[in-house]
């Protein structure tokens, strides 16, 4: 199993984790703040498969678009390896 950390932007995680769950992920959503001027971010946590972390990666991709140009990224995304996974 692997969990996938997704940090974005507060105004996109709506669009990003009603895509996920459209397409059958499971997406918790967690409000953050960091970064330069402290503004506000969300952190999306999606348990998967190892066999469909591109397949979540290729749906972010697709929800947010392109860069701009201007450098600024729209999500950050580390994938880990969890140990065990369960739903009680």
């Amino acid at each position: 199993m692997k969990l996938i950390v997704a940090i974005c932007r507060d105004e996109d995680a709506p669009k990003l984790s009603d895509a996920l769950v459209s397409r059958d992920f499971r997406v918790t959503r967690v409000a953050t703040t960091g970064g330069f001027m402290k503004r506000g971010n969300t952190t999306l946590l999606i348990g998967v498969d190892p066999d469909k972390v591109e397949t979540v990666i290729g749906a972010m991709r697709q929800t947010l678009g392109p860069d701009s140009g201007s450098g600024e990224r729209r999500a950050t995304v580390f994938v880990l390896d969890a140990a065990k996974y369960e739903q009680v």
